[in-house]
């Protein structure tokens, strides 16, 4: 059985709706993609360094740095710096419930 979901409040007007579903729409196409996905899911157990994102991914430096900077342009990661290296963070609690959410429903080892 569903979960009952709160309608959407009677207060919200058309053009917030738009807003937020334009907003929406972008972070379900920058998680759309199987090594951004990667990459969340990596970033809900800390931060990590674009060198420790690759190995971790199993690509190139140059690979992760790309798609990381989508992930920044949603506004999904942060980096901050230290010394040479940038260490990368979920910057969205809300994206970081959803993926948590996902890989509960498909990370898990499947039961027989």
């Amino acid at each position: 059985m569903m979960e009952n979901i709160n309608p959407v409040s009677p207060e919200i007007n058309s053009d917030e709706m738009a807003e937020n579903t334009r907003h929406v729409v972008g972070v379900m196409k920058a998680m759309s993609h199987e090594v951004r996905l990667t990459l969340l899911w990596h970033l809900t157990r800390g931060e990590k360094t674009v060198s420790e994102l690759a190995q971790l991914q199993g690509l190139e430096q140059s690979t992760v740095s790309q798609q990381l900077a989508r992930l920044r342009l949603e506004g999904l990661v942060k980096g901050r710096r230290q010394g040479r290296a940038i260490y990368y963070h979920l910057d969205d609690q809300r994206a970081q419930n959803l993926i948590e959410i996902i890989c509960s429903m498909y990370c898990a080892s499947k039961v027989a």
